[in-house]
């Protein structure tokens, strides 16, 4: 029987245009742009377009290395697409000519799409029984492995998880409260996979994957909080071209001291929150401008979190060369101005904030701004203010799981977000950010507070759903007068482990089982228990 599924070659008819590589590409580029976040359209169904053509890439390969191939370049327009907001600040902020820095969104989006490849190679090892049920476990389960390696291998990128594109839907996002973000994306996959290629009968086991992300919110009951607070967020809307001048750290710390103001006059407030690096200068240091930032506090009357700049010095055993190391700091001030406690960022942006392998190929130090590279911190304790604890988050810590895992685990009954991604302009970065902080929430069970410098920022609720959003490029200061203080866990925060662990497993043997059927079945006809 002949292979329905070969041949990647451009068709000579137009209606063969969706068998083709080509279609396969358009797809999965149609899928990634409009599935994700974007500043044209954001339509989150389209993002089933991007599985669905990676999974035909790999059943209708030929070959092991032709799936490899396949996957990659079928993926790679879309992903890049998606991440076309990091060639902006690489231009504007790093100063590299456009030639340079437009291929960055393409080596990102490479990564991205090597993990595409390796799903497509699955999916061609296992497509002698794509049509069996099993196929479908193995799919998602693949899908949501890849995720979670993606999650660690070479510091980690948890961008565009699939399951961030329905992050505007709460509704649907219940399920990552059950198997984390990794686990959804899984969900969706399996669900494209058996509408995709299984049978009338295999079809039947699309209903339980259909039906499984809106369980939790239909009939799990609203956690009740054991108390609620006040929070005023302030987005300053600081040009981060006058960010770093020192001629301007006093009119940068008077906005937010005027915004505040402002705020807690209309009705004061439990907390108010800063952004990342709100305050461009040393609070540690005892300046005018750090005991003016006090004073204003103090005036307040309401605690502050703030970011800051800071630095913290060295052992000379530890790094001989050097004599202090500097921190992305969070600061927690009482109503009185004085300092409650703090928290140094724990996962740094690479070539951002430091230089991977940078003390090995030093050359490399020239990609990071500033004479000296950031260092992690190691203080994980939530930051305690009255009934408030909170789990602090800063920037690009927002993507990764684990990090608000160790939060919610060191007894945080709330997470903050604090951010500054003015760096990206009024392209897609803030809102896929926003996404993913939305996943955190849920996963957790916890409200999420965001502040940002340029936008977006929001309250996140435990199911997921944002309130008081804030537009782009705007001064703004959004309040929520209940924010719940939790201390229940969810199921995955409770199994959070062996729930990441159940992912590759579940992939190994159920792709084994397919593997294995597939060939004592139909060892002359791979494909031949799939449908057009």
């Amino acid at each position: 029987m002949p292979n329905r599924f070969s041949g990647l070659s451009f068709p000579a008819r137009r209606t063969d245009f969706l068998k083709s590589f080509w279609g396969l590409a358009v797809l999965a580029f149609l899928g990634a742009w409009f599935g994700f976040a974007n500043p044209l359209l954001h339509f989150p169904p389209a993002i089933f377009l991007l599985p669905a053509a990676l999974l035909l890439t790999g059943v209708r390969s030929e070959s092991l290395p032709q799936a490899l191939r396949a996957g990659f370049l079928v993926s790679l327009p879309g992903y890049a697409a998606s991440l076309y907001w990091i060639a902006l600040p690489v231009h504007d902020f790093g100063n590299l000519p456009w030639v340079l820095a437009l291929p960055c969104p393409v080596l990102v989006g490479g990564l991205l799409a090597a993990y595409a490849a390796i799903f497509c190679a699955g999916i061609f090892l296992t497509r002698g029984h794509a049509g069996h049920p099993a196929a479908c476990l193995f799919s998602g389960a693949l899908w949501s492995s890849l995720e979670l390696a993606r999650n660690h291998f070479l510091t980690g990128f948890s961008w565009l998880p699939l399951a961030s594109a329905p992050a505007i839907w709460p509704q649907v996002l219940g399920a990552a409260a059950w198997v984390g973000a990794f686990g959804l994306s899984g969900i969706l996959v399996s669900l494209t996979h058996a509408v995709l290629l299984c049978r009338n009968m295999g079809r039947l086991m699309a209903v339980p994957f259909l039906v499984l992300p809106f369980l939790p919110a239909l009939f799990s009951p609203p956690a009740m909080p054991d108390e609620r607070a006040e929070v005023i967020v302030v987005q300053g809307n600081i040009d981060q071209n006058l960010k770093w001048d020192e001629e301007s750290q006093k009119s940068i710390l008077q906005t937010y001291i005027d915004l505040s103001r402002t705020a807690v006059r209309e009705e004061s407030a439990d907390l108010v929150v800063w952004p990342e690096t709100a305050m461009p200068f040393y609070f540690q240091d005892p300046t005018e401008l750090s005991r003016h930032a006090s004073r204003a506090v103090a005036e307040l009357g309401v605690p502050l979190l703030a970011g800051a700049p800071a630095y913290s010095s060295l052992d000379p055993k530890d790094e001989p060369e050097a004599d202090f190391v500097l921190r992305n700091r969070a600061y927690l001030l009482n109503a009185q101005g004085g300092t409650l406690g703090w928290y140094d960022k724990e996962h740094l942006v690479p070539f951002g904030e430091y230089v991977p392998l940078g003390k090995w190929l030093p050359f490399l130090t020239r990609l990071v701004p500033g004479e000296y590279e950031f260092r992690p911190g190691r203080n994980m304790e939530p930051l305690r203010s009255g009934a408030l604890a909170l789990g602090t988050l800063i920037c690009y810590e927002a993507i990764f799981p684990e990090l608000a895992q160790k939060r919610v685990a060191q007894g945080a009954n709330v997470l903050v977000n604090i951010s500054n991604d003015a760096w990206f302009g009024r392209s897609s970065a803030p809102i896929q950010h926003l996404h993913l902080a939305v996943l955190r929430a849920v996963e957790q069970g916890r409200a999420l507070v965001r502040a940002t410098n340029t936008g977006v920022s929001a309250f996140i609720g435990p199911d997921g759903r944002v309130e008081t959003a804030t537009g782009l490029f705007t001064a703004a200061t959004p309040r929520k007068k209940d924010v719940p203080l939790l201390t229940g866990t969810t199921f995955y925060h409770d199994h959070f482990d062996f729930i990441h662990l159940v992912f590759p497993l579940a992939a190994l043997l159920s792709g084994a089982a397919c593997w294995l059927k597939g060939r004592r079945k139909h060892p002359e006809s791979p494909c031949s228990n799939t449908r057009n």
